[in-house]
């Protein structure tokens, strides 16, 4: 239907009643709302106006009735479920670089109650569902161009609202494949390395990185089974200062043979990652006086100045340098760091002139990014990019490969969460772990905890592996092999969390005849599967007491049990006859029980 004057509409989808409010009278907006499935409904927005505009702020509100609503899910990797109340100021911030346009509203049981997605994955959105006392209602705000946008004639987007009753998790995963579907956002291609655990130099080595201690590191890694080695921050200056004063120049200045580097990790059967931080140049950098009027901001306490990638040259000296680590240099892959710095400031001037090429932040990013991966894919198609979670919307899946879990040293339960929360809304793309570290002088049964919340993603490892205890050098050898030999299960397989509530303390992968469930709590084990669909099934006991319940298809009364410890060493072997439906077992902290039916 079409709507003018903007100034506030109104429409209904089921009975539900929403409001549009804008404040520009030289655009007219069009609504039309579709049913795309049972409980799942689009509206699609459309702002129109016969000259090019700057388009206006605008809003869309409704409500419902809070009724079995445990929290709210989003994408937004540090924040609670807590569902704030409606005066409170929280908000999700999605845009290119941060974030991604979606939340769910989830029951007791997991079950989705709610799930709002946007298709503009690259201006700013802001995004809310807030409860209020007065009524039990939780109010939602969905707000668009908030932030000032470049003039055109027509701006259009699509709200997706999702109401079925199926686990948060599905409804997250078919928001994903929704994104994927839409031609601006197809994503790039996964070669088999990125999905192989590799080893960081990061929390292990930090900037003290030096040819030969890193070889042998790397020797120790690949026989373990480690594919890459992920070279970090430190390659490229001498200075050790925290900061990022000397960023910006990337001569390597720690590595300065730089390809031979290279060349004696392809020898040992790995490939070599890169670490790069996009948009820097450091106040000390030979280069920032040439860039000076090009700059977005300026970071104090970051000692940096942030790269404007509206201007072609800007991009091309990015690119340019990229190209040589792949080209030159020979490396497999980089690692792409702080991407979410690139942004509209308050000052930011939008307008295409004084040497900018384009208006939008967003847009020349999105142009910088496109050409960059094109660009090494024409040198490698098989190159790895690597992103940190905030920037993982379905835009950063066109341009990279591998998301991993946002910095967390030695925090198995919040690298789990997420791992969890990546995996939801990123397809095929690879999610990768945060890098593992631990004390050396731990119970090697604790330290594999850190390995064990994170085995339904690709491990990187970053401690010093020649320098472990035997019992965890045995630990991560077994739990490597482990996960190598289950890849395809715990990676491609039927992934089910359970208790977003409690940061995931049970987790179940399941694909062929087999199922690998991960209890990280207290928690009955469910095999609902008769055995001749499942009749495998892997149990990783990740918490610190030995009981485990086993509840089990009535269809299944005999389990052959095989008990491992930490280190995969067999502890027990038996066979259960007459089983009641529930089996109990006693398997040690941080082993594995075995069931074949």
């Amino acid at each position: 239907m079409a709507i003018t004057p903007v100034n506030a509409q109104e429409f209904f989808i089921n009975k539900q009643l929403f409001q549009l409010s804008a404040a520009a009278d030289n655009f007219e907006i069009h609504v039309k709302t579709e049913k795309v499935a049972n409980d799942v409904n689009i509206a699609t927005i459309t702002l129109s106006a016969k000259t090019a505009q700057q388009p206006p702020k605008f809003t869309l509100n409704w409500k419902t009735p809070s009724i079995d609503v445990a929290g709210v899910w989003t994408p937004a990797f540090n924040v609670d479920y807590i569902i704030p109340a409606d005066w409170s100021s929280k908000k999700l911030e999605s845009m290119l670089t941060r974030n991604a346009p979606v939340y769910t509203l989830f029951g007791h049981d997991d079950v989705n109650r709610y799930t709002v997605s946007v298709d503009d994955a690259i201006n700013l959105v802001h995004m809310s569902a807030k409860i209020r006392e007065e009524d039990s209602f939780i109010y939602h705000e969905v707000e668009f161009l908030s932030e000032k946008h470049k003039k055109v004639k027509q701006y259009q987007v699509k709200v997706r609202l999702d109401t079925r009753t199926v686990p948060f998790y599905q409804s997250l995963n078919d928001v994903a494949k929704w994104w994927q579907q839409d031609s601006r956002y197809t994503p790039t291609f996964v070669p088999d390395d990125a999905l192989e655990p590799m080893y960081s130099t990061w929390y292990s080595y930090h900037q003290s990185v030096e040819h030969e201690s890193l070889l042998a590191e790397a020797k120790v890694a690949a026989s373990l089974g480690y594919k890459a080695i992920i070279v970090d921050d430190g390659w490229q200056t001498n200075d050790s200062n925290r900061g990022y004063a000397y960023t910006g120049d990337w001569k390597p200045e720690r590595l300065t043979n730089i390809k031979d580097f290279v060349d004696d990790i392809h020898q040992l059967g790995m490939k070599a990652i890169l670490w790069y931080s996009i948009p820097f140049v450091g106040e000390k950098a030979e280069v920032a006086e040439r860039f000076q009027g090009k700059y977005l901001n300026h970071s104090k306490g970051l000692e940096t100045y942030v790269l404007d990638p509206r201007y072609p040259e800007v991009r091309e000296y990015l690119i340019g340098h990229y190209e040589q680590a792949i080209k030159v240099w020979g490396w497999d892959g980089l690692k792409l760091d702080f991407i979410d710095q690139f942004k509209s400031y308050d000052d930011t001037i939008l307008e295409k002139k004084d040497g900018r090429d384009f208006a939008s932040v967003y847009v020349a990013v999105d142009k910088l990014m496109t050409d960059l991966i094109d660009r090494l894919k024409a040198i490698n198609p098989d190159v790895m990019v690597e992103f940190r979670q905030r920037y993982i919307g379905p835009a950063m899946r066109k341009y990279g490969n591998m998301f991993r879990a946002t910095d967390i040293p030695n925090g198995a339960v919040t690298n789990k969460k997420r791992i969890v929360n990546l995996r939801v809304l990123s397809g095929d793309t690879a999610v990768h772990s945060d890098m593992l570290m631990w004390h050396y002088d731990e119970p090697a049964e604790i330290a594999a905890l850190q390995l064990l919340n994170v085995l339904y993603s690709v491990p990187q490892i970053s401690v010093r592996l020649a320098e472990l205890p035997k019992s965890h050098f045995d630990m991560v050898t077994h739990y490597t092999a482990y996960w190598k030999d289950n890849k395809d299960i715990l990676l491609a397989g039927k992934f089910s969390p359970q208790g977003v509530l409690a940061n995931y303390p049970l987790i179940t992968s399941t694909a062929r005849n087999k199922q690998i469930t991960t209890i990280y709590d207290e928690l009955v084990v469910n095999v609902p599967e008769k055995k001749s669909v499942i009749n495998k099934v892997d149990i990783i006991n990740a918490k610190k007491s030995k009981n485990v319940v086993v509840n089990l298809n009535p269809t299944i009364s005999t389990a052959k049990v095989v008990i491992k410890n930490v280190q995969g060493n067999i502890v027990k072997r038996y066979t259960v006859n007459d089983i009641k439906q529930v089996l109990l077992l006693e398997v040690p902290v941080s082993g594995i029980a075995s069931l074949q039916f």
